[in-house]
C-alpha cells in the first residue's frame, strides 16, 4: 500500500508540475511583445500627436481670438468638438509613452489618467458630432425660424451637460481605478490596462463600455436618419424645381451631411465593432492578443478624427471659411504689392527719363533759334 501511495503522489505531483510548466510556457508565451508593432503605433500616433496640435490649435485660434461676429449655436458645438479634438491630441504622448516604457508606474498613469481622459475626448467628439448633424437638420427643416435647440442658450446647456456627464462617469472610474487597483510586478507585454483591473473595476469598466456603445450606436442612427431625411427632401424638392435656389442650398446640405457622416463611420465604427467583444469575450491567451491588437488598430483610426474634423470646421463654419479667405486675400495682395512696387519704380524712372528728354531737346531747340 505503501508503494502504491508513493507511486500515487509521484505521479500527482509529476502533473502538477506539468500543469504548472504548461502555464508557464503560456505566461512566457503571452508575454512575447511584438517590437515592430509597437513601433509601428508609437510612430503613427506620433504624426497624428503633431499634426492634431498644429491643425485644432490654428482651429481655436480662430474661433476664439478672431472670429469678432456674433456666436450661433453650431459656432459653439464646434468650438467645443474642436476642444474635445485639441485635448485628445495633448493625451497622446503619454499613450506613445507608454508603448516605450516597460515600467509599472507609467502604465498606472496611462490607465488612471492618460486613458480615462483620452476616451473621454473620444466621447465628446462622437457626441458634439452629433449635435452639429441635429442643428443643421433643424436648420433645413426649419428654414425660416429658429427652433428652441437651435438658441445659443440651448447650445451652451447641452455642451455643459455633456461635459460634466462625461467628467462625472471618468472620475468615478478613475476613484474606484485608485481604490481597487491591483498590485503588479511587472508590466505585460500587450501594454493592456486589464491585467489592474479588480472584480469591481472590471464589472464597472463593462458598464461603461455598454452605455459609450448605445451612446454610440444613438448617435450613428441619428446621422444615418438626418442624411436620409436630408436626401429625401432633396429629391422631392428636385421633381418640383429641378433648378431653384432651395434645391442648390438642399445639395450643399446633403453634400455636407454626407462628410459628416463618412467621418464618423471611418473614424469611430470599427472602434466599437471591436471594442465590446474586447471587453467581454476574453480567455485564450492568442484570443486576447489578437483581440489586443485588433483594438489598437481600431483606436488608431478613431485618433485620425483628430486630423480630419478641420475639414468640418470648413464646411460647417462660415466665419471659419472667412477668416481662411481673409488670410489668403491678405498675403496675395502683399505679393501683388511686393510686385507692383518695382514696375513702379521702373515707371517712374522711364517717366523721368522722358522728362529730362525733353527738357534737354527744348533747351537744344532755344540754343539754335538763338543763333539764328
Amino acid at each position: 500500500m505503501s508503494d502504491f501511495g508513493g507511486v500515487g503522489v509521484t505521479t500527482s505531483f509529476n502533473q502538477s508540475s506539468v500543469v504548472n510548466q504548461m502555464n508557464v510556457s503560456n505566461s512566457t508565451h503571452c508575454d512575447q511583445v511584438d517590437t515592430l508593432a509597437h513601433l509601428f503605433f508609437m510612430l503613427v500616433y506620433s504624426l497624428v500627436f503633431l499634426v492634431g496640435l498644429l491643425l485644432n490649435g490654428f482651429t481655436l485660434k480662430v474661433y476664439f481670438c478672431r472670429v469678432q461676429q456674433a456666436s450661433s449655436s453650431m459656432t459653439i458645438y464646434l468650438k467645443n468638438l474642436a476642444a474635445a479634438d485639441f485635448l485628445m491630441s495633448l493625451c497622446l504622448p503619454i499613450r506613445i509613452t507608454n508603448y516605450a516604457s516597460s515600467s509599472v508606474p507609467v502604465l498606472q498613469v496611462y490607465c488612471n489618467f492618460g486613458a480615462s481622459a483620452f476616451y473621454l475626448n473620444m466621447y465628446a467628439s462622437i457626441l458634439f458630432m452629433g449635435y452639429i448633424a441635429a442643428n443643421r437638420y433643424l436648420k433645413i427643416i426649419h428654414p425660416l425660424g429658429t427652433h428652441i435647440l437651435q438658441t445659443v442658450r440651448a447650445a451652451h446647456i447641452i455642451s455643459t451637460v455633456t461635459w460634466v456627464f462625461l467628467l462625472a462617469t471618468t472620475s468615478a472610474y478613475v476613484i474606484l481605478s485608485l481604490v481597487t487597483q491591483k498590485p503588479l510586478d511587472c508590466v505585460p507585454k500587450t501594454v493592456s490596462c486589464d491585467v489592474l483591473h479588480s472584480k469591481q473595476l472590471s464589472l464597472f469598466y463593462k458598464l461603461i463600455h455598454t452605455c459609450s456603445a448605445a451612446i454610440f450606436l444613438l448617435v450613428l442612427v441619428s446621422l444615418v436618419f438626418f442624411y436620409y431625411r436630408v436626401s429625401r427632401r432633396l429629391s422631392l424638392v428636385q421633381q418640383r424645381q429641378p433648378v431653384s435656389s432651395s434645391c442648390k442650398k438642399l445639395a450643399k446640405s446633403r453634400r455636407n451631411m454626407l462628410v459628416l457622416v463618412s467621418v464618423f463611420c471611418v473614424c469611430f465604427v470599427p472602434y466599437h465593432l471591436i471594442r465590446l467583444p474586447y471587453a467581454f469575450l476574453k480567455g485564450h491567451c492568442l484570443r486576447n492578443q489578437a483581440f489586443f491588437y485588433l483594438k489598437e488598430l481600431t483606436v488608431m483610426a478613431s485618433v485620425l478624427n483628430v486630423c480630419l474634423d478641420p475639414l468640418i470646421y470648413f464646411i460647417f463654419c462660415k466665419a471659419f471659411r472667412s477668416q481662411l479667405s481673409l488670410r489668403r486675400v491678405f498675403s496675395t495682395t502683399q505679393d501683388a504689392t511686393h510686385r507692383a512696387n518695382p514696375e513702379r519704380r521702373r515707371n517712374s524712372g522711364q517717366m523721368s527719363g522722358i522728362k529730362i528728354n525733353r527738357k534737354t531737346s527744348l533747351s537744344t531747340s532755344t540754343k539754335q533759334t538763338t543763333v539764328l
